[in-house]
């Protein structure tokens, strides 16, 4: 029973590793990847303190998120 638990994980994973390479592999995702880049290019040239502002507020954001202090 637990191989058979075990398989059907593994045939699960190679279906969503293979979905996964099909989306990365697609030349509309990579183009849309490439306009995100460009656009974040920039806008950080454009408003380079708000960017970093902005990059700060979230690196404290996630150390509060992810740190263990409870």
């Amino acid at each position: 029973m637990n191989e058979e638990i075990i398989q059907n994980l593994n045939e699960r994973l190679d279906r969503a590793i293979d979905k996964g390479r099909d989306i990365i592999e697609d030349e509309q995702f990579q183009q849309r990847v490439e306009e995100v880049k460009v656009q974040a290019e920039h806008t950080i040239r454009e408003h380079p303190l708000l960017s970093v502002a902005a990059g700060v507020a979230v690196g404290f954001i996630l150390a509060r998120l992810f740190s263990s202090d409870e």
